[in-house]
């Protein structure tokens, strides 16, 4: 039969003290108090055996009846104060079964600073990350329904159509349908993007290189759509850049979303700002465009997978699935950096700082 902890507790702690207590009291008035009283019977010649009993039992017995007021003194305090510190650890057990069960909603109340209350608190954080991870799970699973549901609706539509003779199977039909595919086939390679990205961090193959050189190499690959949208593109990158050490591909992908963001974002004759410089963690890279701001209250989560910001925007408007700033935080990360935004008067700025 297991022991709760609370009964461990009460019997560690309030059985050897009082008992403690209590032989060292019984051996101390036998050995001294019993002497000490023999002394002065035959200093004032007193028949003392009698006399010498008679203290020694009643020594005993208030000394036996004083342990057991104690012993229940003490455990109904420590059986109280011991309650109290272990409540946590009860709610803690309570909370954990709702979890298993799908409820991350209930949190431990902290009423203390001791290592209870800093467990306590430690608890309330996972289950904040549990619940931020699951509502992210079901918001993915319903993002890629959703991403699938419209291009295959149209192409069962138009298979049946073609099947039932109503369409006829022209070459612009056609085209179209291969679009949809296209779609498709886009959105499954972003998620196996997804996919490297979170495994990233045990396949890095990292080298020394500069993060000048991986910018410019993106510009002139982008020349051409810079030119199409009339774009200013304005570099200021630091002289005597250091190296750092990164995985060269990985690294190019993470700055690829980030140049696809601002040539589609910022609008015809607009601004792009791409700056390098030292920062006291490393190396910063920040990739600036002019245009509309991005809400206060979704900036925090543009790096969340399948996050749009105007949930309304479709893929064919240019709003893409919301994955390529999470396969940025993901890559940056897995160099051991960070990523960051800011948004406002027009600009929007979104930074990585990679450890040199």
């Amino acid at each position: 039969m297991r022991l709760r902890l609370l009964w461990k507790l009460l019997l560690i702690n309030v059985l050897p003290v009082i008992g403690g207590i209590f032989l060292i009291v019984w051996f101390a008035l036998d050995k001294l108090a019993a002497k000490y009283f023999m002394a002065l019977m035959k200093k004032y010649e007193v028949a003392s055996d009698d006399i010498h009993h008679m203290f020694v039992s009643s020594i005993h017995y208030y000394l036996v009846w004083a342990c057991l007021a104690g012993l229940i003194l003490a455990f109904l305090l420590s059986f109280l104060l011991t309650r109290r510190v272990l409540r946590p650890l009860s709610q803690m057990t309570a909370i954990t079964r709702e979890v298993s069960a799908g409820n991350y909603s209930l949190r431990v109340a902290t009423n203390s600073q001791d290592e209870i209350g800093e467990l306590a608190v430690a608890f309330n954080r996972m289950a904040d990350s549990l619940e931020k991870v699951e509502q992210l799970r079901k918001n993915m699973v319903s993002d890629v329904a959703h991403e699938l549901r419209t291009p295959l609706t149209n192409l069962r539509g138009y298979l049946e159509a073609f099947t039932d003779g109503v369409i006829p199977p022209t070459p612009e039909t056609l085209d179209m349908l291969q679009q949809e595919i296209l779609r498709l086939v886009q959105l499954v390679e972003s998620l196996q993007q997804l996919a490297r990205a979170d495994a990233a961090r045990a396949f890095l193959k990292r080298k020394p290189l500069r993060l000048s050189e991986l910018v410019g190499r993106l510009l002139a690959l982008h020349q051409l759509n810079v030119q199409e949208k009339e774009l200013l593109v304005e570099t200021d990158f630091c002289g005597d850049e250091p190296e750092i050490h990164g995985d060269e591909d990985k690294l190019l992908q993470a700055f690829q979303s980030l140049m696809e963001n601002c040539i589609k974002y910022t609008p015809r004759a607009g601004r792009v700002q791409i700056r390098i410089a030292p920062d006291p963690a490393g190396m910063l890279v920040e990739f600036a465009n002019s245009g509309a701001a991005i809400p206060a209250a979704d900036l925090p989560y543009i790096f969340e997978r399948f996050f749009r910001a105007d949930p309304s925007r479709s893929r064919e408007s240019g709003g893409g699935a919301g994955i390529g700033l999470a396969i940025t935080k993901e890559l940056i990360e897995a160099h051991g950096g960070q990523v960051g935004a800011q948004s406002g008067s027009g600009l929007t700025r979104i930074w990585a700082i990679l450890p040199a």
